[in-house]
């Protein structure tokens, strides 16, 4: 399969799909976690697919690619702890938080090898002809 934007890629389509069930399931939290846990836990899990979006369009520059992924590493490593949070307070149960444990396992399992192989997911430069200095194409 070709992947013609960043909605192609399995990393993201995982990481929204988990987004979506973290979103769902925090609807049933207590009011009282609502603008700490609530809060902390989609805005870092809605942040791994968004910087996967950027990342897909900086992609051109390896650096850029890089930095992005890795910033969707963190927060998927930080949608963990929230997770871990979640269950310790007893706001999910012990095969919700394994699930969604080693889901974000396997998103931090791909993003490290896309960031590992870098080289193969950026863009390569194009040649850039030069000009003849006498030729004017305006």
């Amino acid at each position: 399969m070709r992947i013609r934007t960043h909605e192609d890629l399995r990393v993201y389509q995982l990481a929204y799909k988990l987004a979506m069930e973290i979103f769902e399931k925090t609807k049933s939290y207590p009011t009282v976690e609502r603008y700490s846990l609530i809060d902390q836990m989609r805005r870092s899990s809605r942040s791994i697919c968004a910087n996967i979006a950027e990342a897909f369009r900086v992609r051109r520059y390896p650096n850029h690619f890089i930095s992005k992924m890795s910033i969707s590493e963190c927060e998927a490593a930080e949608t963990q702890v929230w997770v871990k949070f979640s269950h310790d307070c007893g706001y999910i149960d012990k095969s919700e938080f394994d699930y969604l444990f080693s889901q974000y396992n396997n998103v931090l399992g791909m993003l490290v090898n896309m960031i590992r192989d870098s080289e193969r997911w950026c863009i390569k430069p194009e040649k850039v002809e030069t000009r003849d200095e006498n030729k004017f194409d305006f």
